[in-house]
């Protein structure tokens, strides 16, 4: 590696984006220009923001004599002397009872006690009433009610000296009728039920003062409340803490798009991308000249925007402060920008590479733009999903890319960093192993010719699936393998939102335990086999060698048996270690007992065939089968690039799974899978691997050796780690499989009387 090389690329790609004036405009001039035409517009709406008052139905109000509080004032809510005036905020129209036909009829029951079918009737005429006079909410006092009130305090009183256990005397039922299908009649109803609120309590204290007791029972303890926070600290910081971080990823990650796309889809484009690759620097160090270009503009963008909306909200807020005290929300605070800008340089790295590998294998400027929109739709989950209420940064969120930095961002800004800084290592570890990974990719994107050089031609996906049937090749290619996993997984997903499983512990235990196998394992397994054998005789000449088919090497599957159970103790620990970080929910929780109870109530070797066998025999057909088999393409002749086709089958095999907890337990053992079966050659030693694996488990946890494993310290560490000793040896063993051969493997080999694609 030639650093000076390295600088001057930088330096020749750094001149031609400050040449490029639609660059230039993404990443300075929008920026400068949006924020403060936002916060025009801004002040231009908040002229036109006020309070609308809520219209309200007063249904039989007759109006509160002797000591009692007043409730309505002309068209108002009274306001109790003190508080500051709302009266505006409602506005009331008082109706006789009498309009309602249910009371003109005389059937309002005498025990005020209305049937389900009366209250439809009420509410039915309410309704009518609110729609008529163009209310939001209705209060509908019953008869008699404010006599039964003003005879309250002396009930009350003659209760109180009598010290009775009973309850005291009730009072008829006022009904708040009200519509929370909009935010306005949403507000109706809170300013409604406020107001009653606040005025039965005011009758409550009433009745104690007439009782001679002090209103004070009620509330025999009050609290000294100081806050530790300053005046200029009195902001919601919960609120920029969301914020800020969103928009910072969102701007870095378009940012470092534009450039990586003019830099490399352009210079293809141009016809000035040949003059570089033969130059004398590597094709490793034309991707870091071209990556620090792109992760400058990343940055600038990010920052640029970052400084242009602080500045503007500081205006905007100083400027609305009435609006910002009332929603609770100040200026975003200038110390935590700093923190933030030092921490978008990893992910400003990241999305640089991402960016600059997905503008490598695009064949035109027009093409790389289509590819911004999946980049963003898979990084929005990542940066929405911190910003739930409940999450925060723990080992389980810091191991998730770019969700980790969120949090991090978020602990920075709320000032938790104190207490949670030592999950920032692994957030930092994380995150600069994508680093390096999209790094890699592009390197390998700038070294593949057929990438570089790939022609403008359009491409159709009935005209590819019409010649990929009619001239198959003896073995699937990487596209028919990923083509077969998106299947599988898209099918499943259908499959489990259409299949009637209940979703309850009692509803698994009400179904018999065939009608459970089927829907639950069967189903959902010989899917993905029927899926695979269909793809196999449609694209492909040889079923045989496209599915792994092939006689094992002696002794391998005498090894992948003893391998499974070597490497049990292993997985038992990597599932608890899953468990304890992150956790599984009661309910799922609840849900996997009832499922173990199932299978647990029918025979023995009925278990082991659902658990063990069904699996095995589908899962490795079609993910160590056919999809590794299509991914080998990508690693013939390249042994370096096989746990490439091994980590792409591993994915698609986990994430077949519906639990996360499960996905990732069973992408480490699609690891050990496909590697046996990568260097076998062969699918049988994976599928005795799975099927050993999965029987051991049942066994396990049928006669409780699990349990009294747990006690067994001394002897639960030298299984495991006698287990790997041996389970490393075996894995060396299958290493050497494939060096023993006569010859590589050949996969792209044309079938007799076939034509290439």
């Amino acid at each position: 590696m030639q650093w000076k090389n390295v600088r001057l690329i930088f330096r020749r790609e750094m001149r031609d984006q400050l040449r490029d004036r639609r660059t230039l405009f993404m990443i300075a001039v929008l920026p400068i220009l949006f924020y403060p035409l936002l916060g025009v517009s801004f002040f231009q709406i908040a002229q036109f923001l006020r309070e609308h008052p809520s219209r309200v139905l007063i249904l039989g109000y007759e109006g509160t004599g002797g000591n009692l509080p007043e409730l309505i004032r002309q068209d108002r809510f009274a306001v109790a002397s003190g508080e500051p005036s709302s009266a505006t905020s409602v506005q009331l129209e008082l109706l006789p009872l009498t309009r309602l036909a249910f009371v003109r009829r005389g059937e309002w029951p005498d025990d005020d006690n209305l049937t389900a079918e009366q209250s439809k009737i009420v509410n039915r005429q309410i309704r009518a009433l609110m729609n008529r006079y163009g209310c939001e909410a209705a209060v509908c006092f019953p008869p008699g009610f404010f006599k039964e009130l003003e005879s309250y305090p002396v009930r009350f009183r003659n209760h109180a000296r009598k010290a009775s256990q009973k309850p005291p005397p009730a009072v008829p039922r006022p009904l708040l009728v009200y519509d929370d299908s909009s935010d306005k009649k949403v507000l109706a109803h809170a300013r409604v039920d406020r107001a009653l609120t606040d005025w039965s309590a005011q009758v409550g204290q009433e009745s104690l003062a007439a009782s001679n007791l002090s209103q004070w029972a009620a509330r025999p303890i009050e609290f000294s409340r100081f806050d530790l926070a300053e005046d200029a600290d009195k902001i919601n910081v919960s609120l920029w803490s969301k914020i800020l971080p969103f928009v910072l990823l969102i701007w870095a990650v378009t940012g470092a798009f534009y450039p990586a796309i003019d830099l490399c889809a352009g210079e293809k484009e141009r016809g000035t991308l040949e003059t570089l690759l033969t130059s004398p620097a590597r094709r490793g160090e034309i991707v870091l000249g071209k990556l620090f270009t792109v992760m400058l503009f990343s940055i600038t963008t990010a920052i640029l925007n970052l400084v242009a909306m602080a500045i503007t909200g500081r205006v905007v807020m100083s400027q609305l402060k009435d609006l910002a005290a009332q929603a609770d929300v100040g200026p975003p605070p200038l110390a935590a920008l700093f923190y933030l800008a030092l921490i978008l340089i990893p992910i400003a790295a990241l999305f640089s590479a991402v960016c600059l590998a997905l503008a490598a294998f695009a064949r035109s400027t027009k093409e790389g733009q289509y590819y911004l929109m999946p980049v963003i739709l898979v990084t929005l989950p990542l940066i929405l999903l911190p910003m739930a209420p409940s999450a925060e940064l723990d080992l389980g969120f810091s191991l998730i890319p770019i969700s980790g930095i969120v949090l991090l961002m978020r602990s920075v800004m709320e000032g938790t960093i104190s207490e949670l800084w030592p999950y920032a290592f692994p957030v930092l570890l994380i995150t600069f192993s994508c680093c390096y990974l999209a790094i890699r990719w592009a390197v390998d994107q700038f070294r593949s010719e057929d990438v570089l050089f790939r022609e403008g031609e359009k491409w159709d996906l009935g005209s590819w699936l019409i010649q990929s049937v009619r001239y198959r090749r003896p073995l699937p290619t990487v596209q028919i393998a990923v083509l077969c996993g998106v299947l599988i997984l898209v099918l499943k997903f259908f499959l489990e939102a259409t299949v009637d499983l209940p979703s309850t512990p009692s509803g698994i235990a009400a179904l018999s335990l065939a009608t459970f196998s089927w829907k639950a394992i069967l189903l959902p397994m010989l899917t993905i086999l029927g899926i695979t054998l269909v793809m196999t005789f449609l694209f492909t000449g040889e079923p045989r060698k496209t599915l792994a088919l092939r006689r094992p090497p002696a002794l391998s599957l005498l090894a992948a048996a003893i391998l499974a159970i070597c490497l049990y103790p292993t997985a038992t620990m990597l599932q608890m270690l899953i468990s304890q970080t992150y956790a599984i929910p009661q309910q799922m929780q609840a849900m996997l007992e009832a499922v173990e109870m199932k299978l647990a109530s029918g025979p023995g070797w009925v278990a082991l065939i659902l658990i063990a066998l069904v699996p095995a025999v589908c899962e490795e057909l079609a993910f160590r089968g056919f999809i590794l088999t299509g991914m080998r393409h990508s690693a013939s002749g390249q042994p370096e690039r096989r746990w490439r086709a091994i980590v792409a089958s591993s994915l698609f095999f986990a994430l077949a799974h519906g639990i996360l907890q499960q996905q990732i337990s069973a992408f480490f053992l699609g690891l050990v899978l496909g590697y046996i079966a990568y260097h076998a050659q062969s699918v049988w030693p994976a599928i005795l691997y799975h099927l050993t694996h999965n029987t051991t488990a049942c066994l396990a946890h049928a006669s409780g050796g699990l349990k009294w494993l747990e006690n067994q310290h001394y002897l639960a560490a030298g299984l495991l780690l006698g287990g790997l000793l041996l389970g490393g040896a075996l894995l060396l063993y299958f290493g050497r499989l494939d060096r023993q051969r006569s010859g590589p493997l050949r996969l792209d080999t044309p079938a007799m009387g076939s034509k290439p694609v």
